[in-house]
């Protein structure tokens, strides 16, 4: 999605834009002066018209100059573990939409460092790790539901795709908020995170999904 630019300004040494999309204006940070980075959140921006993504909070668990990928975190698909999974020990774990990419595949974060085959997404956020030894841990109380998240699909962006998304506006670049992860909570997080970078970004927390309707 692609808006006209008004006018650059910094604010406390942050570049924002005032830019406009079908008539409407608003204020934003300007994503190109911002890195992404294991942990970062990305929140769409207001307009964003892709039905995977409108008002997703997306954390961002690998970039490289290879690509991208991350997990929406605030999509729960209403159903449960139990109902794809037989036999699993947390059969009442509720199961997110991570992204359009393999749907059909199982993935989860989680804050269990000794979890074999896991990899360190952040301070105290690790991604994924053998499911023998999850199950097991679960089982034996070592490992608490608290602790893990689960998610059928991914958000996948390939070399250079998310750079040319941000050069568009098309997503605001958090700083990680590490206990969003495991916050059973959806409803009004995009919102909440918006409000919490500042008054620059909490104007946006309140654009109607079209914008016509402004």
């Amino acid at each position: 999605m692609y808006y006209n630019c008004h006018q650059k300004f910094m604010i406390n040494g942050n570049l924002f834009l005032w830019i406009s999309y079908n008539n409407v204006q608003f204020i934003t940070m300007d994503s190109n002066s911002q890195s992404v980075l294991p942990g970062t959140l990305l929140l769409s921006e207001p307009f964003l018209t892709d039905t995977s993504f409108v008002r997703s909070v997306v954390l961002v668990t690998e970039h490289n100059d290879l690509g991208s990928l991350g997990f929406i975190i605030n999509k729960p698909t209403g159903h449960t573990l139990g109902e794809v999974i037989e036999n699993f020990p947390l059969s009442d774990a509720p199961l997110h939409f991570g992204g359009p990419v393999e749907t059909d595949s199982l993935f989860y974060l989680h804050n269990c460092p000794n979890l074999i085959g896991s990899r360190m997404v952040a301070p105290g956020l690790y991604f994924g790790g053998d499911f023998e030894e999850l199950k097991s841990g679960l089982l034996s109380g070592e490992i608490s539901p608290r602790m893990i998240r689960f998610f059928a699909g991914y958000a996948g962006w390939d070399a250079g795709q998310l750079a040319n998304e941000l050069k568009s506006n098309s997503w605001v670049i958090s700083n990680p908020i590490p206990e969003l992860t495991f916050n059973r909570y959806a409803d009004g997080m995009w919102e909440d995170v918006l409000k919490g970078m500042g008054t620059e970004y909490a104007e946006l927390a309140f654009y109607p999904l079209d914008p016509n309707l402004n």
